[in-house]
């Protein structure tokens, strides 16, 4: 009764925090491996004592996964309040229910089939959840290490979903050591469990401290014009006026050597219309400003438009203007400009916000199209690019433009890897969340892509913090949040292709499948019986 009264709450809670605890910025990643055991504990509590409703191992789950979310991400309630409640709500759902699966299949198969569906499970989970349009993969176990990211390089062979298998198999091994292991084999299950955490560590050290960039230079400026996104970015100040600060920021890292200056998302606010791109005054004004170095190339982000001729077909985000037949679609955009030719290299965000820049099924949730948050510049559903698009120089330098959100998606990022990108321009804009541990999640988040694909990255905020990080993983010439900036460095091109970069997260649909297996087999179980 004391268990069912005050125990399992308060393993509960333990979990949650511990979770807590762990996550980047400021976390201690080693708590990870021990993160689960409370919530393993109570799970076993309620596997013997078959009696008690699984109802209530739900909830108690359901506290562990909560708590976790709300306390790591409660930043997001700055952008939006009831887009956070939603997010906190639907992925501690989400989390509960895959757990609650696992027991099911343990309560179904025994002990050895029940433990292995808890990785399975929860993996195919993680590769869904990067996947569906109600995506939120902020929380990704692998993502627990990006400030230990000297001990996670074996990402160039896994990526993330590699460290999310890593944290919940050494949680169960930890659990039946203390709590369900015999005295004739614990040595060696103690042993075993320290290999498991130990090698892939010193494997990581050892890669750090050898591995070497090819020599390929680059020399690149990133510019931070610090412009409030709530007073200033899409009111308050004009698109001009910025883009007059931004480019006189520029001025002082900007040289005839540069050939990347590098300004970040929605940094040209006004809405222009790509079917006219090349007149727009801001267009034209960038160019006088790239005429003076002969070999730059200016990677910038803008908010744009398309306008569909009455009639033409357009796509499932397309608007429909108020007194007039034709459709446009809004995006959110980045822009290549060079001084070598007319044309304007164009990409469209794909993995858009959902709730935010895009309504997740719209056949089933059009209807809430109104409230989608204005975050942007443009409230409702954007229109997106469906695949990765690669930036090419006159030089044949490829850069993948990679715009705020998206750099949480390793197995997307690949995809540009795939095309030839030898850089990574990350575009963002942080601001939204005020100075608060989600624009430092979001900037650690980086390092991991630069492990996933070898990639030395170039990161322009707008409000947050800018920086270039190397194929390592290392964080050089941070700004800090909220001030104007300009850096510029050199960074080593790479033709590379890590084992990750090739395949992404290909490997892991076969926990998909093998769920579908032990599912399929616990439903058997159960009917037989």
């Amino acid at each position: 009764m004391v268990f069912k009264k005050y125990s399992g709450l308060f393993l509960s809670l333990l979990s949650g925090v511990l979770l807590f605890l762990a996550w980047p910025q400021n976390g201690f990643a080693p708590l990870l491996f021990i993160s689960w055991i409370p919530l393993l504990i109570v799970e076993d509590y309620f596997y013997k004592e078959r009696k008690i409703k699984s109802k209530k191992l739900f909830g108690l789950s359901y506290l562990v996964f909560l708590t976790w979310n709300v306390l790591t991400t409660w930043w997001v309630w700055n952008a939006t309040d009831i887009g956070s409640i939603t997010a906190f709500v639907c992925n501690a759902l989400f989390m509960t229910l895959v757990f609650m699966l696992f027991h099911f299949t343990r309560c179904k198969t025994g002990n050895v089939i029940g433990y292995i569906s808890l990785p399975v499970y929860w993996i195919s989970f993680e590769y869904i959840h990067l996947q569906w349009d109600l995506s939120w993969p902020w929380l990704t176990l692998g993502n627990g290490f990006a400030s230990y990211y000297k001990w996670v390089q074996w990402y160039e062979y896994t990526g993330i979903l590699g460290g999310s298998l890593w944290v919940l198999v050494v949680n169960i091994l930890l659990f039946k050591i203390f709590f369900q292991s015999k005295a004739f084999n614990f040595k060696l299950q103690a042993i075993f469990t320290v290999a498991i955490v130990i090698f892939p560590i010193i494997f990581s050290l050892i890669r750090y401290n050898s591995y070497k960039e090819t020599s390929h230079p680059v020399n690149i400026a990133i510019v931070q014009p610090n412009i409030d996104p709530y007073n200033e970015k899409f009111s308050g100040l004009t698109s001009h006026d910025q883009l007059i600060k931004l480019l006189q920021l520029s001025s002082t890292v900007t040289d005839t050597s540069t050939a990347y200056l590098v300004a970040p998302e929605t940094a040209l606010a006004s809405s222009i219309w790509e079917n006219d791109l090349h007149s727009h005054p801001d267009i034209k004004f960038l160019r006088s400003f790239i005429k003076a170095f002969p070999k730059l190339n200016v990677v910038i982000g803008a908010s744009t438009a398309r306008l569909y001729d009455d009639g033409k077909p357009h796509s499932p985000t397309a608007r429909k203007f108020t007194n007039r037949p034709e459709f446009y679609d809004v995006y959110n955009t980045a822009l290549q400009l060079d001084n070598f030719s007319d044309s304007i290299q164009v990409y469209h965000k794909s993995k858009l916000v959902p709730g935010v820049e895009k309504m997740p099924y719209p056949q089933l949730f059009g209807f809430l199209e109104k409230l989608s948050i204005n975050l942007g510049g443009a409230s409702g559903s954007l229109g997106s690019e469906k695949e990765p698009f690669v930036f090419t120089s006159k030089d044949s330098i490829k850069i993948a433009p990679i715009i705020c959100y998206e750099s949480v998606y390793g197995d997307y990022v690949s995809h540009y890897v795939r095309k030839g990108a030898q850089l990574l321009f990350i575009i963002t804009n942080d601001g939204w969340w005020g100075n608060t541990p989600g624009h430092r999640q979001h900037l650690v988040y980086g390092r991991l892509r630069a492990i996933e694909m070898r990639r030395s990255i170039a990161r322009s905020a707008n409000t947050g913090i800018s920086c270039f990080i190397n194929q390592r993983g290392d964080i050089s010439q941070p700004t800090k949040y909220w001030e104007d900036d300009a850096i510029k460095s050199t960074l080593n091109a790479n033709n590379g292709m890590s084992f990750y970069a090739k395949h992404g997260d290909g490997f892991f649909k076969i926990f998909c499948w093998t769920s579908l297996l032990f599912l399929g087999y616990s439903l058997l179980k159960k009917y037989r019986k």
